[in-house]
């Protein structure tokens, strides 16, 4: 017995199964108690209904006999009425209890007791009740032979005819006349009920067997067997079969349960691989990894040791960490592994020593603890790592690092390191001193953008960060004057944080010297536009002239000038006037002296201006000017004076290359051209200016733009106009291309990029 208690006590397959029955057996027997008690109410209620109704029926059936007093009719009803099944007395009593009609004779005019069984219904009171309901009207009492009776007694009410009636008249005030009682046996229904308990049962009993059966039947199956095979996968799982699969053929919890656990076991599988592994791992850097590894105990024995170890002291069983390391006979004065096992922690010590061939060596040694289960320092591990080869770098860097400050403060340029973010000077060069007039520790920790105007930090800070070449920035010396420098710029490592390593260079001379070339190109393209110029002037002269000697003509005469003659003369002057004195500022514009600012400028009203000097020359040569120009194209950066300048050298250089073709030969008119044209994309805008002369030899187009280089005879050029055209393209973040065939002209096609919005 104790022995299944156990069992059933392990087994939650046993458990449920008892559960799931005790449950099952208690709500089926309350169900069946329920179902019962309401089925023995429900026939009850109908009997008591049906043995009413037949009350009723007999109180009508003898209500003609009554009020006339037909007594054998009476006595025949009841009789006839009592032959019903399970009917057994019919009974009609008076007001004293007498019994006046039965459908046992013996019975008839016998005289109860008031209170009996029947009569206490309504004599239990004082006057005695004349009004009950139904439940109170019925009694269930049991026979002398031993079965359970039925009886409900009827009142039977006075009417008026009963009182007026000469046969039996009652009193007007009696309402009750006497009472009709019924005695139904009940001995049939209480058999059919008991048949009805017992089948129940029996049910009851059927399908608590039929339902644990299939309780029992279903868990061993689709639970118990499951279980079961998990169960020993599982078992396989612990033995480290990780392979092994659990075949549950369910789609239910316990199969996805199997399908879990296999998984988990895959899992554990490829975890325990890893573990495998990275252990494999873990032993092969041990004894490969390029530093020496000992672990020693507190005696400082040596219990384990890595190849490396072993191969460059060679020790023998049972050695000592000081006799392998050192040859020494005790430990070492200041030893790491000895304050290890003091505190518990970890400790770094460097240390020098000699190898078997006598030379020196130096090692970095760490040390670590390695406690037990308990939390006990049970031995330490010591790790050296080698820094011979370090060491000797080191030296080699310091002589680096001297030979790099020497060369870092003898470059002739002034060098900073600036902080990456705050534009901070870090260090300098000596150069620093002799361009700016700042000593070093002036300049140290100040902001580099303290070289600039103040107006222009904000721009260059920015520039500074994004550019890696800055050309002719104005910086300020200490002294407050102006220097114009190329500025370089590259990322750098510095110690600890990122830094800008930045170059000047002092281009104020070169600048100098370029504006005095410059302006002799101007001077000589003034020199050679001379003619022209004249020509220019000539004309509004030579009206004004005109203008005058009439007025001097007509004054000697003392004629009138009509006044609206005297107004279009007068305008004519001053219109010519105006004309002259724009071709002069136009020239003294040109032929100043000034610093070469870049702004946004429209190509077509550069060009435009640049013909105005040049048109008339052209025109009295018989140049025709092709225009094809762009309508309203992007701005520009450049400085406009001497983006003119570049179009009235390439314009001369067209005029004249013209001459030189066909002042030698026959030609037509339309021969003699110069095209210009502008056209512009997303990125950039093109200027061509090509024209109908001579042209280039292919062998040339590569050497036009070096500087005194010309092809014109002597006396005819300098050789500086391409050359400067070139600089001051470059400047302007432009290219400048020369394409001819010799006899064919030749052509220059400029191109800017389009000026950014800011």
């Amino acid at each position: 017995m104790f022995k299944l208690f156990h069992q059933i006590r392990r087994s939650i397959i046993s458990k449920l199964t008892i559960l799931v029955g005790l449950i099952l057996l208690i709500s089926l027997s309350v169900w069946a108690y329920f179902n019962i008690d309401y089925q023995q109410k429900k026939i009850m209620e109908g009997i008591i209904e049906g043995t009413d109704g037949l009350s009723h029926t007999i109180k009508l059936g003898t209500h003609y006999a009554m009020m006339n007093n037909l007594r054998d009719d009476i006595t025949r009803i009841i009789k006839n009425i009592a032959t019903e099944k399970n009917l057994e007395n019919i009974r009609i009593y008076n007001k004293h209890a007498q019994i006046k009609f039965s459908n046992n004779d013996s019975e008839v005019d016998q005289v109860t007791n008031i209170k009996a069984e029947a009569c206490y219904i309504c004599h239990r009171s004082e006057p005695p009740l004349s009004e009950l309901n139904l439940s109170e009207r019925t009694r269930i009492f049991t026979s002398p032979q031993g079965h359970r009776r039925l009886g409900i007694i009827s009142p039977i009410y006075s009417e008026p005819g009963c009182s007026s009636n000469a046969c039996h008249a009652h009193p007007e005030g009696q309402k009750v006349l006497g009472a009709l009682d019924l005695v139904i046996s009940l001995a049939e229904t209480d058999k059919e009920l008991l048949f009805f308990k017992y089948w129940l049962l029996a049910f009851v009993l059927f399908l608590f067997l039929v339902i644990s059966a299939a309780i029992f039947f279903f868990v061993l199956r689709f639970v118990k067997r499951p279980i079961k095979k998990i169960i020993n996968g599982t078992h396989l799982i612990a033995n480290g079969d990780y392979l092994n699969h659990i075949d549950v053929d369910q789609v239910d919890e316990m199969g996805q349960l199997s399908v879990a656990i296999d998984q988990m076991s895959k899992k554990i599988g490829q975890k325990q691989a890893e573990l495998n592994r990275q252990r494999n791992e873990y032993q092969n850097l041990f004894e490969r990894v390029p530093c020496i590894i000992t672990v020693q105990d507190r005696n400082y024995k040596l219990i384990r040791y890595n190849r490396g170890f072993y191969e460059k002291f060679k020790p023998e069983p049972g050695d000592y960490c000081f006799a392998a390391y050192k040859g020494r006979k005790e430990k070492c004065v200041v030893c790491p592994v000895e304050k290890t096992f003091e505190d518990g922690l970890s400790h770094f010590s460097e240390e020098r020593g000699f190898n078997k061939d006598g030379t020196p060596t130096h090692w970095i040694v760490t040390t670590s603890p390695i406690k037990n289960e308990k939390g006990e320092i049970v031995a330490a591990m010591e790790m050296n790592l080698d820094v011979t080869q370090t060491k000797l770098l080191e030296e080699e860097l310091k002589k680096s690092e001297k030979k790099y400050y020497a060369i870092f403060d003898h470059i002739p340029n002034p060098v900073f390191v600036l902080d990456m973010d705050t534009l901070e000077i870090l260090d300098c060069n000596a150069s620093v001193e002799v361009v700016y007039g700042y000593k070093k520790d002036e300049m140290i920790e100040r902001s580099f953008l303290q070289l600039f105007k103040e107006e222009e930090k904000d721009h260059y800070a920015k520039l500074i960060k994004t550019s890696s070449i800055i050309n002719r920035a104005k910086h300020l010396n200490k002294y407050g004057g102006t220097l114009f420098v190329n500025i370089r710029v590259s990322p750098s490592d510095y110690p600890g944080r990122k830094v800008l390593l930045v170059t000047t260079s002092d281009i104020t001379q070169r600048l100098e010297t370029e504006q005095q070339l410059l302006q002799a190109s101007k001077m000589a393209t003034l020199g050679e536009m001379a003619t022209g110029v004249a020509h220019e002037l000539n004309q509004p002269l030579a009206v004004i002239k005109t203008a005058s000697r009439f007025f001097m003509k007509k004054i000697n005469k003392n004629e009138k000038i009509d006044d609206d003659i005297l107004f279009t003369m007068s305008e004519e002057i001053d219109s010519h006037v105006d004309r002259a004195t724009k071709i002069i500022n136009h020239m003294r514009e040109f032929g100043r002296k000034s610093d070469i600012t870049l702004e946004k400028v429209q190509v077509n009203r550069v060009l435009k201006k640049a013909f105005e000097i040049l048109g008339q020359q052209l025109k009295v040569r018989g140049i025709e000017v092709v225009w094809g120009l762009e309508l309203d194209p992007p701005l520009i950066l450049a400085d406009p004076d001497s983006l003119e300048q570049v179009f009235i050298n390439l314009l001369i250089n067209a005029r004249d290359a013209i001459d030189e073709k066909w002042q030698s030969q026959p030609h037509q008119k339309g021969d003699k051209k110069i095209f210009l044209k502008t056209k512009s994309n997303a990125e950039e805008i093109t200027v061509e200016i090509s024209d109908t002369g001579v042209g280039i030899p292919d062998s040339l187009l590569e050497r036009i733009f070096e500087p005194f280089f010309t092809t014109k005879k002597v006396g005819q050029g300098t050789g500086l106009g391409l050359s400067i055209s070139y600089g001051i393209i470059q400047e302007c973040k432009g290219s400048i291309q020369a394409v001819s065939r010799k006899g064919q002209g030749a052509g220059f096609i400029i191109k800017f990029p389009i000026a950014t919005e800011n």
